[in-house]
């Protein structure tokens, strides 16, 4: 039954005034950019969102009119679905599906990632779901990721005085791992995940400080509060996050989005780890090309003061 409750122009409107914000090439990440567009969508719109994610390759081989039919919509709400996800019409949306998809396949990593894991399944169909999930993940977040904003915020942070990293739960321990990684470089950089002593430390930052919040679905309340602290204070803002228009994500001067795919027992939140880590580890390699020579010398001093408490060669710890 095809359903136009919802596609109302209005509703349209807003989605295309949107645009996802990710026309970037026309045929490179396209289910990325369906993804990360998926919480923006609703009704009609939505459901095709869903639909072309749940089978891509159908998608792909489906005319105009089926796919309307099998997700209970219009021809012309795939074309307004179209134009939302940054395409000229629907021929350019099935070829970018389809030069996806044959990527996938060729590399090898077609697994259902959309199968549950059950309890009886042995560990390598385990692990090739993680792999398969992870891959898609990372490479969804390369095609979402803005280099330019990359840059942007590896430009401020090599030239900070001081940088303070906020995140609670899991993207506290992500926070952690980019400070260390700034701390070996030379670069003073604090990770906070109390919000009270974030707070503190964030009404200190002023110009030229940079202040960058994690958190994955960008409406994590402490983050948020720390991050905007920070901000009033002149200090320059980043966010990492995998919805562009969350709270948190509005109020950053500087904005860098992950994809996530979900599994059994690693929702979005969790799964999200990897490609945050990846981004903040091409943020670190960034940050210490712009400082070179500053980073190879303290990089070699941070080595030489621990390398004596690392076990000699043949004495076992």
């Amino acid at each position: 039954m095809v359903d136009h409750e919802v596609d109302t122009a209005a509703g349209t409107a807003v989605v295309d005034a949107h645009a996802i914000d990710r026309r970037s090439a026309a045929s490179d990440g396209v289910l990325a950019r369906v993804r990360n567009g998926l919480a923006e969508l609703t009704g009609a719109l939505r459901r095709v969102a869903e639909h072309v994610l749940s089978d891509p390759e159908a998608a792909a081989r489906a005319t105009i009119v089926e796919l309307a039919e099998r997700s209970g919509t219009s021809p012309a709400t795939i074309t307004r679905f179209c134009r939302a996800m940054g395409f000229e019409g629907y021929a350019d949306l099935r070829l970018g599906i389809a030069a996806e998809t044959g990527r996938a396949r060729s590399a090898g990593w077609t697994v259902d990632i959309g199968r549950e894991i059950q309890p009886n399944d042995p560990l390598a169909r385990v692990l090739d779901q993680i792999m398969a999930a992870d891959t898609r993940a990372m490479h969804d977040t390369a095609a979402l990721l803005d280099l330019g904003e990359v840059e942007r915020a590896a430009v401020a942070i090599a030239g900070a005085s001081r940088v303070n990293i906020f995140g609670a739960s899991g993207s506290a321990l992500v926070g952690e791992e980019m400070q260390f990684s700034l701390h070996r470089i030379g670069v003073a950089a604090w990770a906070w995940s109390d919000v009270h002593e974030g707070l503190a430390s964030a009404a200190l930052l002023g110009v030229g400080d940079v202040a960058l919040g994690i958190s994955h679905t960008g409406q994590t309340r402490e983050t948020i509060e720390m991050l905007a602290e920070a901000g009033s204070r002149g200090a320059t803002t980043v966010a990492l996050t995998g919805f562009p228009r969350s709270p948190l994500a509005e109020l950053a001067d500087i904005v860098l989005l992950t994809a996530s795919q979900a599994t059994t027992f690693r929702p979005d939140a969790l799964s999200a780890r990897h490609p945050q880590l990846v981004v903040l580890d091409l943020l670190y390699i960034a940050v210490a090309q712009r400082t070179h020579d500053r980073a190879h010398a303290a990089f070699r001093r941070t080595a030489q003061a621990v390398d004596g408490h690392k076990a000699a060669k043949g004495v076992l710890p």
